[in-house]
């Protein structure tokens, strides 16, 4: 069956989408056993009766579907769950492990973390952790703390914590009053946490002030050295997601690897299963964040085709990506990250290559020509997600990606190169650093020229006619290329 731009759909393709729906589904109406049972069973049915390879195909998609729907109720439930919430309002003596990087607010630092006991008592669950200006435990610390435990805020100045956190599967704040290391943790996740801090070390040698937190926000998405006024610009400027690890460090990752194997003359598959090795690492190094999750299993998806023998198709592993996400946490489909990432590969997918040719014509490089399309595509695609997440909408997107985005991989690179010569030789991993340090100043540069326009960025009634006037735009690309 043929589908013009979008290609051939194949069984492959009803099988991820039954799944991601099925799981996205569960935020709607969830089900139990029986009633999966019962859906599995008809399904099972039809494509035995119906004898048909579509009445197979058609059975086996409404099983992956109701397996779907199954599996995201039972993991809502779970993490609906929190036996916590019984303590709400005592204090008490806690074990936590931190599990994330702080967060410095205005009055207060917030870290990530999970609650192992509480008055002696196990207890083993996900918690934010609210901690006076000034020192915070490092991540991968386990500590003993004297806290009281608080429901997260409700709604206010438009923003919903309760929500937001209980979306994360955290139903309980933990206000500290007193802490002490006591340990750090073991396994995965302080294999991660030694990752991180040699990313951070090895990246910014030599490093600091602004120059060390751009790099840090690009390669690790963490960006809470960033002061006030530079976050402000990256917002206005349209910039911002440069600072939210993205597909473009995962495939600039598992390039280098695959190069690096090629230049010392290693096998090709002996490279591939380095770059698979390399991107579990970094996802490790930088956390579930949804938009490197879908890079990671893209990425890794193609790596195994190839070993596999495969053809690779981008809209399947795009939706593996959706699916595995899905499938860890439903709740994520509300996430700004999880909408923007996928909404975003899709603009790429669908119209970028059509909006370059358009741009044929005009006296622009390939590269440049590449940019701006990719950039425009994003920016009618992600518009509207922007205005109803954030109420704000940057209106000089395409430009400041265009100036700022060819210097990414030379960002990307510096910094993957100084943190892998840093062991060898710490003062070529310095000058790696130092020439990076110019880099990360021009990105900053042109998110404050950008983000200094009186119109950069738009709010209220003005954001809302300009995503109007994009979806109309989005809406006329649409149909050219159906005509096409």
């Amino acid at each position: 069956m043929n589908v013009g731009w979008t290609g051939r759909v194949l069984p492959a393709h009803f099988a991820v989408i039954a799944a991601a729906a099925g799981l996205a589904l569960a935020n709607v109406l969830r089900v139990g056993g029986r009633a999966a049972t019962a859906g599995v069973g008809l399904g099972v049915a039809g494509a035995v009766l119906g004898g048909s390879r579509r009445s197979v195909i058609a059975g086996a998609v409404a099983v992956i579907l109701v397996g779907g729907w199954w599996w995201g109720s039972h993991r809502l439930a779970a993490l609906d769950r929190s036996p916590l919430s019984a303590e709400l309002g005592r204090s008490g003596e806690a074990r936590v492990e931190i599990t994330g990087p702080a967060r410095h607010g205005l009055y207060a630092i917030r870290l990530p973390g999970r609650i192992r006991s509480f008055e002696r008592a196990p207890v083993d669950e996900r918690v934010e952790l609210e901690l006076p200006l000034g020192r915070a435990p490092p991540q991968g610390a386990i500590v003993d703390a004297l806290v009281v435990v608080r429901a997260p805020r409700g709604p206010s100045d438009g923003f919903d914590e309760r929500t937001w956190l209980h979306r994360q599967g955290i139903h309980a704040v933990l206000h500290v009053d007193g802490w002490r290391v006591v340990g750090r943790r073991h396994g995965l996740g302080g294999l991660g946490d030694r990752l991180r801090r040699w990313l951070q070390h090895g990246s910014g040698a030599g490093l600091d002030g602004e120059r060390r937190a751009i790099v840090e926000g690009v390669l690790l998405g963490d960006d809470d050295a960033l002061s006030p006024s530079l976050k402000t610009a990256f917002r206005r400027s349209g910039l911002y997601h440069l600072l939210a690890v993205s597909g473009e460090n995962v495939v600039l990752l598992a390039g280098g690897v695959l190069v690096l194997g090629w230049f010392f003359g290693v096998s090709r598959w002996i490279g591939h299963v380095c770059a698979l090795a390399a991107i579990g690492a970094y996802v490790l190094a930088v956390g579930p964040q949804p938009s490197v999750i879908r890079a990671a299993v893209s990425g890794a998806a193609v790596s195994i085709a190839w070993l596999a023998a495969h053809e690779r198709d981008r809209w399947h592993v795009l939706g593996l990506g959706a699916a595995a996400l899905l499938a860890w946490n439903p709740y994520v489909v509300y996430d700004a990250g999880f909408q923007l990432s996928f909404a975003a590969v899709l603009a790429i997918f669908v119209l970028a290559g059509p909006i370059r040719s358009r741009l044929e014509g005009y006296p622009l490089p390939g590269g440049i020509r590449a940019g701006v399309a990719i950039s425009v595509a994003c920016a009618l695609v992600t518009a509207p997600i922007l205005w109803l997440q954030f109420g704000q909408v940057p209106l000089l997107g395409v430009a400041a990606n265009a100036a700022a985005e060819p210097a990414m991989p030379v960002l990307l690179g510096l910094a993957f190169g100084a943190a892998i010569v840093q062991p060898l030789s710490p003062s070529l991993a310095a000058s790696l650093a130092w020439l990076n340090g110019w880099v990360a100043l021009y990105i900053a540069g042109c998110a404050r020229a950008i983000g200094a326009v009186p119109f950069a960025q738009v709010t209220g009634g003005a954001a809302a006619l300009a995503v109007a006037l994009l979806l109309v735009a989005a809406a006329v690309v649409c149909r050219r290329l159906v005509a096409a």
